[in-house]
């Protein structure tokens, strides 16, 4: 980095109550981005406006990523709705523009997917938009496999890509 070059501070730190509302708003942000409104996507979702509170239990995990202070990004993990305890669902992996491009979305991802290891989880399971083409370009290089039909009872019907892979302690 030269002195000109602005020094770049991102943090991965878990979800606080002061968080709930920036975070509804990216995720609200990014979905109307890629036009993911509407029945069937996850802006819907009732945890949208308390992500603390609906990843404080156990085996769940919800992080916030921070660029130079300012909350920029999310996301985090749970055990799949209507699947077996072993599978847990990555959710709601959210950037802001800015945050993008940055190498954030490998740290954050080895991170949910290290504590879903720790927290006893076999596999992850994720939805994703067809238009989301990097999320799924990142996705498939840490090992996620796609899948012909969604697993689980995610409710976001309109999620047309499905993906997988095994963790591995």
């Amino acid at each position: 980095m030269t002195r000109n070059e602005p020094k770049i501070d991102i943090k991965i730190r878990p979800i606080e109550k002061r968080d709930n509302a920036v975070i509804a708003s990216i995720i609200r942000l990014v979905m109307t981005e890629f036009k993911a409104v509407g029945c069937g996507y996850s802006i819907n979702d009732s945890e949208v406006d308390d992500m603390h509170t609906a990843y404080s239990p156990e085996r769940s995990a919800f992080y916030v990523v921070e660029l130079n202070g300012e909350v920029l990004g999310c996301g985090g993990f749970g055990p799949l709705k209507g699947a077996d305890e072993h599978t847990c669902e990555l959710r709601k992996m959210y950037f802001k523009s800015e945050l993008r491009g940055l190498g954030v979305g490998t740290r954050l991802l080895n991170r949910c997917l290290q504590d879903a290891t720790q927290a006893g989880f076999q596999h992850c399971y994720l939805e994703t938009m067809d238009t989301m083409e990097q999320a799924q370009n990142l996705y498939g290089k840490h090992g996620f496999e796609y899948l012909d039909k969604p697993m689980g009872d995610t409710g976001h019907s309109s999620c047309g890509t499905w993906m997988a892979r095994e963790l591995k302690p």
